[in-house]
């Protein structure tokens, strides 16, 4: 299973922003050089974000983002939920154009079924502040000034 680059550009942009202070904006190019992202990419993923709550965004000439609400209350479970469409894992997971001749008596399903609960099970126990615990070892790998 993959996620999106759709997902992991988002999971990247939301760690960047989390580094920050509140009061203090990232911009699209601060994020396109430390992650060698497009920033035409970024930019889609911004305003998704920001049309999801996640972020605020200002404008202006020294406009730019940051977090919407505190790191603690962005889950990563239910943010991959959100961001991705597809969690058909094979074949039969999709009964409108399930074609397998084992389907009916497989038991290959139910066991990748309960492994993708579990997957979103752990995912769901974790925020963005997890994810930015090292705070000062993740700007030293960005350039980001502490």
């Amino acid at each position: 299973m993959n996620l999106k680059k759709y997902t992991d550009f988002s999971l990247r942009v939301l760690i960047f922003a989390g580094l920050k202070s509140e009061e203090e904006l990232s911009t699209i190019k601060e994020v396109s050089d430390v992650y060698s992202i497009s920033p035409e990419h970024l930019r889609k993923v911004v305003h998704d974000l920001t049309k999801r709550g996640l972020l605020t965004s200002v404008r202006g000439r020294n406009g730019g983002f940051r977090l919407a609400k505190p790191a603690s209350d962005i889950n990563i479970g239910l943010l991959i939920r959100s961001l991705e469409s597809d969690f058909n894992l094979l074949e039969c997971f999709d009964k409108g154009t399930n074609h397998c001749v084992i389907s009916p008596g497989c038991s290959l399903k139910h066991v990748l079924n309960k492994a993708l609960f579990q997957f979103f099970k752990v995912l769901e126990e974790y925020t963005l502040e997890d994810l930015i615990q090292n705070e000062e070892e993740l700007k030293e790998l960005m350039g980001m000034e502490h």
